[in-house]
């Protein structure tokens, strides 16, 4: 009897197992999109986990088209940087060039961004990471590039200084100030360690271009005009290597903290940061269309950064407002209109790790890869490309770091802090309307 019973129980469970592998198979595609996506092994580092059926539903050339152009809004305008070029054939007046040119620019950059961390999905997190560290500030590097070309130093200097201090004073400042309305909270909490190592990262950059110019400004040059150039591009090739070594310790760092989180199960109260702040992100186009998208982007940016530079000086004396105006206050400002957007409402929904990654993250990418790399190319180019930004830049981006670093300094942000950096900026744009650069003839 205790046989037969075995028996029939074997039986039974054999049945139902049957069954429920028969249900598994019929309803696999509705148990796939329901149940939520586990989290990669540690081994592999990546942050997300690949969707099959995203990537897969939209392959092909009309669902790739439909991803990247038809989702934004901001697509609509595109047609500005044709008008432009349009405009440029059709007309000796620069006037229009330069806003329409920069118009077209905003959408492209932010697709550039797009097509970046599509393909940061299928690289995992250390690949992502140089991935965002290279694309992050592309649109101010061709800028650079195509300016350099044209011999055109000081645009060059200015629109880097200009994007510097329009992220650290006004993009931080706006989130700060958004962040406090919206929470609800008196003062909202960031992480102090990434804030108080990009601070001190904006220090040394100030130091690279401080040296220069004192050199040269007190007529202490061991070699009269030469001394400062040798020491920039020294400098530069020690803020590159500088900035390398602050990437590797950034991915490293990252997976060590994910990896504590993992063991520890996210306790003693950064857990539910870190919980919230996890997101699972599924790619909607396929690796090979990311990596083509991305060289698209990067040619189009190129062509109409052409125009936009060609246009600079027309623009200037067509509006009659100074050049060191346009390329420090205008040009950072719409040309980074997206991102400084996404860093304000990273703030609002209370991820201001986020936001700090885009306004002080931003500004330390450019002060020790984008500016030193623009020496390096530069001297490549044949062209005098240094860092010495002049007295009057080089103290208000000196000012502008020591006033962050402190409001940084307790790991705390709320609506006045962020009134008194918009506050700051405000005061730095308009000293650059009524500032007259001494070596505009020579751009």
């Amino acid at each position: 009897m205790a046989t037969d019973s075995a028996d029939a129980q074997r039986l039974l469970l054999g049945r139902q197992n049957s069954h429920q592998q028969a249900d598994g198979a019929d309803g696999f595609e509705d148990n796939d999109l329901a149940a939520p996506p586990e989290p990669l092994s540690r081994d592999n580092g990546a942050s997300f986990r690949r969707n099959p059926s995203s990537a897969d539903s939209s392959s092909g050339v009309f669902g790739s088209l439909k991803a990247v152009l038809l989702k934004s809004k901001l697509n609509l305008l595109i047609p500005c940087g044709f008008l432009a070029v349009l405009v440029d054939c059709l007309s000796q007046n620069k006037a229009w060039v330069f806003p329409l040119s920069l118009l077209g620019i905003i959408p492209l950059a932010e697709r550039l961004g797009f097509a970046t961390e599509q393909l940061g999905l299928y690289t995992g997190r250390t690949a992502g990471g140089l991935l965002n560290a290279t694309f992050g500030n592309a649109t101010e590097l061709v800028i650079s590039i195509h300016a350099l070309r044209s011999g055109k130093l000081r645009v060059v200097q200015q629109s880097l200084l200009g994007s510097i201090l329009s992220n650290t004073l006004l993009v931080l400042g706006c989130a700060f100030f958004g962040g406090g309305l919206t929470c609800g909270r008196t003062e909202q909490v960031f992480r102090k360690e990434d804030a108080v190592l990009n601070s001190g990262l904006l220090l040394m950059a100030v130091m690279g271009l401080v040296s220069p110019a004192m050199l040269y400004y007190t007529h202490t040059e061991a070699n009269l005009g030469e001394s400062a150039l040798a020491l920039s591009r020294f400098s530069s090739c020690v803020m590159l290597f500088a900035y390398a070594a602050f990437v590797f310790f950034e991915l490293s760092n990252s997976r060590r903290r994910d990896e504590s989180t993992e063991g520890g199960g996210g306790g003693g109260g950064g857990g539910d940061q870190a919980d919230d702040d996890c997101e699972y992100a599924f790619p909607e186009i396929t690796k090979w269309e990311a990596i083509a998208w991305l060289a698209i982007f990067t040619a189009w940016i190129s062509v109409f950064s052409d125009f936009l530079v060609g246009a600079i000086e027309g623009a200037a004396k067509a509006w009659k407002i100074p050049v060191a105006f346009i390329s420090t206050v205008l040009l950072p400002i719409v040309g980074n209109a997206a991102e400084h957007a996404s860093a304000v409402m990273f703030a609002m929904k209370d991820k201001l790790d986020l936001s700090l990654g885009v306004a002080i993250g931003s500004s330390t990418q450019i002060s020790m890869f984008v500016i030193p790399f623009s020496v390096v190319a530069g001297w490549m180019m044949g062209q005098p490309m240094d860092l010495n930004f002049h007295l009057f830049e080089t103290a208000s981006l000196l000012i502008t770091v020591l006033v962050v670093a402190l409001l940084l300094q307790d790991g705390t942000s709320n609506c006045f802090k962020g009134l008194m950096l918009i506050l700051c900026y405000l005061i730095v744009a308009a000293s650059f309307y009524v500032y007259a650069d001494p070596n505009i003839d020579g751009v």
